[in-house]
């Protein structure tokens, strides 16, 4: 790579990165306002468990959480705190929201990485078969099983989950926080992580099966074939890097619609990860915790998007080459 195409990609990624922190201060505006919209407060529950309402103490009560205050005001306030790393304090457990997101984080972390995994490992090369035996009766039986990952509910494919564990073992799959190693990690895990990363994986194995026909007849792999090379090598070194660019873009947007999976799927699985402090949280009208876990999935994904920018911009020619960089 030269110094003129060297530019013309960090250009492109700067103004990525410039996009992604613009991209979050709008979310961070629309959270803030969304949340205010929604009827009642943290005081509606104190004073509901209580079973009366005192006026005064209710007031004064809104007045020490800010809650008065113009919206404008609340926000600015908010977003000075995060500028200086403070997330603002729980309602419930009334410590730094910061304290009951960053256990959580792990957890979580460890859920999306294992099904993001699972939908590479298991639809690349699920995508790559189905293309090579296109039409026969293995393609058919693996485009049933991705038509049914993209029609299955993450809370529904968990329920049915549950309940073949309780028919077949009688148990249920429990988190444990108990010290473990990384089997023991990947076997706490792996059930909800498959029930998480099965539809991301039924949209991996149709966008690679797609991108593999259409590579396959490309002229590159038919010169490739032409020269002799096995055909393992024309798949995997020629017709591949190819045609994961479509799925490498889908995955990083697909990220947001994982992270849905992940909230429905601690829930069902009881894990104590983000996903259910949002649950909880909402329960609760627990502001502060909401909007900054909110916001840290927002970021996530934010991220996720910028690295697919940077894998796209390594594995795509017209980028390192100053061409459609937009």
């Amino acid at each position: 790579m030269n110094g003129k195409e060297a530019i013309d990609v960090s250009g492109y990624l700067i103004r990525r990165f410039f996009l992604m922190l613009v991209t979050l201060f709008g979310i961070s505006v629309l959270i803030f306002v969304m949340l205010r919209l929604v009827p009642g407060n943290i005081t509606d529950i104190i004073f509901d468990s209580a079973g009366f309402v005192n006026p005064v103490a209710k007031k004064k009560i809104e007045q020490q959480l800010g809650l008065d205050q113009p919206i404008i005001t609340q926000y600015v306030t908010w977003i000075n705190g995060l500028a200086h790393g403070d997330l603002g304090y729980a309602y419930v457990s009334e410590k730094p929201a910061i304290q009951e997101i960053a256990p959580r984080i792990p957890i979580t972390a460890k859920l999306a990485g294992l099904a993001l995994t699972f939908a590479i490992l298991f639809g690349v090369p699920l995508g790559v078969i189905s293309a090579v035996k296109q039409n026969s009766g293995l393609d058919y039986v693996l485009r049933v099983i991705s038509l049914s990952g993209l029609s299955m509910p993450a809370f529904w494919l968990g329920l049915l989950t549950l309940m073949a564990f309780v028919k077949f073992f009688g148990t249920i799959p429990i988190y444990s926080n108990a010290p473990g190693g990384f089997w023991n990690a990947l076997g706490l895990y792996s059930i909800p992580a498959v029930v998480v990363g099965f539809r991301s994986s039924a949209l991996v194995m149709r966008l690679t099966r797609s991108s593999m026909l259409e590579v396959l007849d490309s002229r590159f792999v038919l010169a490739a074939r032409a020269r002799g090379l096995p055909e393992r090598r024309v798949l995997w070194r020629h017709a591949l890097p190819n045609a994961l660019l479509p799925a490498i873009t889908v995955l990083a947007i697909d990220a947001g619609l994982l992270i849905g999976g992940i909230v429905v799927v601690e829930t069902v699985f009881a894990y104590p990860g983000l996903g259910r402090l949002l649950v909880f949280s909402i329960q609760s009208r627990d502001i502060p915790t909401l909007q900054a876990a909110i916001l840290v999935v927002a970021a996530v994904f934010a991220l996720a998007n910028l690295a697919a920018d940077l894998i796209y911009a390594w594995l795509n020619p017209g980028l390192r080459h100053g061409r459609n960089v937009a």
